[in-house]
């Protein structure tokens, strides 16, 4: 876990800038049961294959991890329960104006803590093609050489 300020981030989705390019980010809380929350103080908790979907006028994380408590009863919860999110009327209209867009979608960056409460980052992004997948590699690519080369001077 990394702190910065009153953030502490549990887990990120690494891959969120290779596959799509971003557009606008948001906060959001989470509905959360209790030993999901104490999972995710222990750090145990991957959002990479995760993403948010619109049901009944609000927003759902879906395919997001989160390992059952280890000291819970027999009543835990199911690691990868649909989990409510948490947005403002407008965001959440705003939002869906602009996934009802042809190729938006919404994906999760980052979990984390702040001020005792779970929140997740949320981007409005639309997927990367394989040509612009491999220009982002040819980027770092020439990134790294010139890192290379200004330190051999």
């Amino acid at each position: 876990m990394m702190k910065e300020d009153n953030i502490k981030i549990i887990c990120r989705n690494r891959k969120a800038y290779f596959e799509y390019s971003i557009d606008d980010l948001f906060e959001a809380g989470l509905v959360l049961k209790g030993t999901e929350v104490k999972s995710l103080r222990q750090g145990k908790a991957s959002i990479d294959d995760a993403y948010a979907r619109f049901r009944d006028g609000e927003i759902y994380l879906y395919n997001a991890h989160i390992s059952p408590y280890s000291h819970a009863t027999v009543d835990g919860h199911e690691p990868e329960r649909p989990r409510k999110l948490l947005l403002h009327r407008h965001e959440i209209r705003r939002l869906l104006g602009k996934v009802q867009e042809r190729g938006f979608t919404l994906i999760p960056l980052k979990l984390y803590f702040k001020d005792e409460h779970a929140k997740v980052e949320i981007a409005l992004a639309r997927g990367k093609k394989k040509i612009d997948k491999r220009e982002t590699i040819r980027r770092r690519e020439q990134q790294r050489e010139m890192e290379r080369a200004r330190k051999r001077r």
